[in-house]
């Protein structure tokens, strides 16, 4: 009877794991089924299967230079995501190892700034970029996207070295490693699991970025979600076109995270997110 029970128990919830899989799944399975339509179809609603036609991809790699934004997606992403370790690294080392009374105050008030509206910010933040010539710059929006993601990386990096013990820094220190060394040689690669998986996570939401990326960018360093934005015009919205768009530009991050799940999920299991 209890090995019954321990079946249907373990029957119920892979096929609850299926469901939310393919729940989740569904919005990218439409929008590639939809790209694979004339514009005639994708306006009648949902169809399983379409007329199959390739017309949409050769119509935006014509109408739109995809490679250009594909390639400000990666330099924007990546550059962020290694600007945001420089700077959280030794931040999380520092709130994790040698703490203070305000250490958790200073963590709560870091990730308060995400929940603020980024549209209370615009226009100040726009007239700095303007300011400081940073407009449609690559530059300039990889900064914007290391400071917007930077609290989660300093909350995902603090957790995760909470769980290395002290005593190890120690004994580095006794040995005469110096503050550098410390953190190079004794903390980055006993932290590898964490600090991989917290860069995987910037980088996605870093690619995903949509509402600075369009209002700090037009042309020079659109990235893929200016892109995507790019089809919809006063003439209206073609649906098959942008899901032709919606999928070039999901790809990338999707077998990305493909092919790194077993690092993402390690270095999230191993206290980055506890």
């Amino acid at each position: 009877m209890a090995r019954a029970a321990t079946l249907r128990r373990k029957i119920a919830f892979t096929a609850l794991a299926w469901t939310i899989a393919m729940v989740i799944f569904f919005p990218i399975l439409y929008t590639i089924i939809t790209s694979l339509k004339t514009e005639t179809e994708a306006i009648q609603g949902f169809h399983l299967i379409p007329s199959f036609t390739l017309e949409n991809y050769v119509t935006v790699q014509t109408q739109r230079d995809y490679f250009k934004p594909f390639m400000n997606s990666v330099v924007i992403s990546v550059g962020s995501t290694i600007l945001a370790l420089f700077v959280a690294v030794p931040a999380a080392w520092a709130m994790a190892f040698s703490p203070t009374k305000r250490t958790k105050d200073i963590l709560m008030w870091m990730l308060s700034t995400k929940m603020m509206p980024a549209v209370a910010v615009l226009v100040p933040i726009y007239l700095m970029f303007r300011d400081f010539g940073l407009l449609d710059t690559r530059i300039g929006l990889t900064v914007m996207l290391m400071l917007i993601n930077l609290p989660i990386v300093v909350w995902m990096l603090y957790t995760y070295f909470r769980e290395i013990p002290g005593e190890i820094l120690e004994a580095a220190r006794m040995d005469g490693a110096s503050l550098v060394n410390e953190i190079v040689y004794v903390l980055t690669p006993m932290a590898v699991p964490g600090i991989a998986s917290t860069m995987l996570l910037n980088v996605i939401l870093a690619w995903n970025e949509a509402f600075w990326t369009i209002r700090l960018t037009t042309t020079n360093a659109a990235p893929l979600t200016a892109f995507i934005a790019s089809f919809s015009s006063p003439q209206g919205l073609f649906w098959a076109k942008l899901s032709a768009a919606s999928t070039l530009a999901i790809a990338p991050i999707v077998i990305l995270g493909w092919f790194s799940q077993k690092q993402l999920v390690r270095g999230l299991t191993f206290g980055a997110v506890k």
